[in-house]
């Protein structure tokens, strides 16, 4: 387990490091074809210093901001809180804030940049079709996720993705806006480069920064099914909460392409069948999380 964690908090500066080098390179692409290239390296780290630290220290915010969440307190549900803090105390964890969103769809995500500071976000249609058994093996895996530190580099992707796509969609419309305009014809071998280049970054970007979004994700959630088994000792619990979420198959009123990775079951496609929505989803197959928690009975 401190393999994990240490592995996840490498993972974490190494994610860092790739978006902010993603994020400088966009700036000094967009800075050449204004004109000055150090004006847009410059710009682009001042950007990337910003929203790193908004990532880190505001990426939970943002996150459940996004999902519509609600945080309540002790006496509004007393039988949630204590199921979060009977299992906080078994994981070994400090009780992490307890918010509610207001949806029918069953699902639920952790977020937070460490144990100290981190939240569990539960659906109200969760709350409603969970025996006891199952709504705790639903806790304990968002619990692992918090544990392993998952939910720092799965928090961090939620603003990093959405900057490398915003700038990456900024520097697609000024290379096609300058194109236009440039008739300098002794720039023109310099412009068609510089062109080309900006071009695949700013294809590549976005899909590159969503393969990071859905290899991470789709690793951890097996990893967060078998530690929640172990914190249980009742593989059954989680197992029998993800096939009633299968059979409802209900997506999220306000599900998000940038915290879809967040969640407990995809929000867009819970089930998850199609070979096409397996390949671009940010969770593997439920029937087959269910299959690998039955087997360690």
């Amino acid at each position: 387990m401190y393999t994990e964690i240490d592995s996840n908090k490498r993972k974490t500066a190494i994610l860092i490091a790739a978006f902010t080098a993603v994020i400088i390179g966009i700036g000094w692409v967009l800075g050449e074809t204004w004109g000055d290239a150090y004006f847009g390296i410059i710009v682009a780290v001042v950007i990337a210093t910003i929203m790193n630290l908004i990532a880190f220290y505001k990426g939970d915010s943002v996150a459940l901001l996004t999902a519509g969440a609600r945080a309540i307190e002790k006496q509004e549900n007393p039988d949630l809180y204590n199921l979060v803090e009977n299992l906080a105390i078994t994981a070994g964890l400090p009780t992490p804030k307890i918010y509610i969103i207001n949806d029918s769809s069953p699902n639920a995500f952790a977020t937070g940049r460490d144990p100290e500071h981190a939240s569990i976000a539960i659906t109200s249609g969760l709350l409603q079709i969970m025996t006891r058994q199952e709504l705790e093996g639903v806790i304990a895996h968002e619990m692992s996720h918090v544990k392993n530190y998952d939910i720092r580099i799965m928090t961090l992707i939620v603003v990093l993705v959405g900057t490398v796509m915003l700038l990456s969609d900024i520097l697609m419309r000024s290379i096609i806006f300058r194109g236009r305009g440039d008739k300098n014809n002794n720039a023109a071998q310099i412009q068609l480069v510089l062109f080309l280049v900006g071009l695949i970054l700013a294809i590549l970007s976005p899909f590159l920064a969503e393969l990071i979004k859905m290899a991470v994700s789709r690793s951890r959630e097996y990893l967060a099914d078998a530690s929640a088994a172990l914190l249980t000792r009742y593989p059954e619990g989680l197992a029998s909460a993800l096939q009633k979420i299968a059979h409802i198959d209900q997506p999220l009123k306000k599900a998000s392409h940038a915290t879809a990775h967040l969640y407990l079951a995809n929000p867009f496609d819970p089930r998850v069948t199609k070979k096409f929505e397996l390949w671009f989803s940010t969770h593997p197959p439920i029937e087959e999380r269910i299959k690998k928690l039955r087997g360690m009975l």
